[in-house]
């Protein structure tokens, strides 16, 4: 594949809170696709054992402010009240730069922002589980969140949920493996198209 066809891909997650869209996308780079986590930037504090730099730039709400006044994002949205998550440019030229294509975890609204901007050069992929259940299950599992935050990332959930037919695809996540093949066969046919 040539290099220059190459480097004008990128593959966009998105998903519910809880729906493993993370796991997901983590098991794709190690199954050996020729991919780079792009890592977003948040106001929020870090979770459990959530390192900056890797899983998140964590920046203090000021310093996201400033970013975006310098235009340093390529989209951002504010999540929740207070709490900002984008994608910085930096991101992209240091994958680039490495001969790999982008890869973007992102929030539903950040996931069709990014797709609007980037069209057919990216593939929105939106991860689901069946029903709001399994997800509430997830969330409790996880241990990382209050009662409160669970109960509005479920509120949250039922309404990202609605968005799912404006993705270029949707992986039901009811059965990882499964899911993962999917994906992996889903991702091969685009980086290969």
């Amino acid at each position: 594949m040539n290099t220059s066809a190459k480097q004008r891909k990128h593959i966009v997650f998105s998903a519910p809170s809880g729906s493993g869209k993370t796991t997901i996308v983590r098991e794709m780079m190690k199954r050996g696709l020729p991919l780079e986590f792009s890592v977003s930037a948040t106001s929020r504090a870090p979770r459990g054992e959530e390192k900056d730099g890797i899983d998140y730039h964590f920046l203090s709400l000021e310093e996201f402010d400033k970013k975006i006044e310098q235009n340093e994002f390529i989209e951002w949205e504010e999540v929740y009240s207070g709490v900002k998550y984008g994608t910085p440019k930096s991101e992209l030229d240091r994958i680039f730069s490495e001969g790999k294509l982008p890869i973007f975890d992102l929030d539903v609204i950040g996931g069709l922002n990014l797709k609007k901007l980037l069209r057919e050069e990216a593939l929105a992929v939106f991860v689901q589980v069946s029903n709001i259940n399994v997800l509430k299950d997830r969330l409790i599992n996880r241990a990382t969140d209050s009662e409160e935050s669970i109960q509005k990332r479920l509120d949250k959930a039922e309404y990202e949920m609605s968005f799912a037919k404006q993705f270029d695809v949707t992986i039901i996540n009811d059965n990882l493996e499964d899911a993962y093949e999917e994906t992996f066969q889903t991702l091969t046919n685009f980086i290969n198209g």
